[in-house]
């Protein structure tokens, strides 16, 4: 299978750990978002909404969208709960990276460290501060209690939710303030077959 990615978004290395984690064999093809490459005739082809990650099976079909793109490589694995209680809190947490985590430090970073924090996005910038602190008060909340944020061991919730959290710094965010936080990024990235962004 083909992973169309961004080597350094967050939303890509989701993709790229989880495969690296489940020891499963895919090619990586690099897109360029900022000279266009999600836009092209052959990308919208696969992804009509111009957007990466993208996954393209080895009978071509193609699946869109980061965490659904986990939850389908992850099924059948201990990443992923069988149990309906267990598995509805690797989604709550899904839905929580993309509502109210991602649009912050995700955005935050990306106009930082892509777009080299152009003037007419400071203020944006900086109001993302306030949601992102949100997010990562509440992600600190429950790794007091859980080990991981879905519970007792690693599922694809702290996947997506790592891949930012990791390099949260490069959007502003000093995470020193949530030290569960930071311990938990040190359980995910010693797990055997761990895989740095890039």
């Amino acid at each position: 299978m083909i992973i169309y990615g961004d080597a350094q978004s967050g939303n890509c290395y989701k993709i790229k750990l989880l495969a690296s984690l489940l020891d499963i064999d895919y090619a990586w093809k690099e897109v360029d978002i900022l000279s266009g490459g999600t836009h092209t005739a052959e990308f919208l082809a696969r992804n009509p909404n111009g957007k990466i990650p993208l996954l393209e099976l080895d009978d071509g079909r193609c699946l869109a969208e980061s965490n659904a793109i986990l939850n389908y490589l992850a099924r059948g694995t201990p990443l992923l709960p069988t149990d309906p209680y267990e598995g509805a809190l690797v989604l709550q947490w899904q839905f929580f990276e993309q509502y109210s985590h991602e649009p912050y430090i995700a955005v935050a970073r990306f106009i930082n460290k892509y777009l080299g924090m152009p003037e007419e996005r400071r203020d944006e910038y900086h109001a993302k501060q306030v949601g992102g602190h949100r997010a990562l008060a509440v992600m600190e909340v429950q790794l007091r209690d859980t080990p991981f944020i879905a519970g007792q061991a690693i599922t694809i919730a702290d996947i997506s939710l790592y891949a930012y959290t990791h390099v949260a710094h490069e959007g502003g965010f000093d995470l020193s303030a949530y030290p569960a936080i930071v311990d938990w990024l040190g359980r995910v990235s010693s797990q055997p077959r761990h895989v740095p962004m890039g």
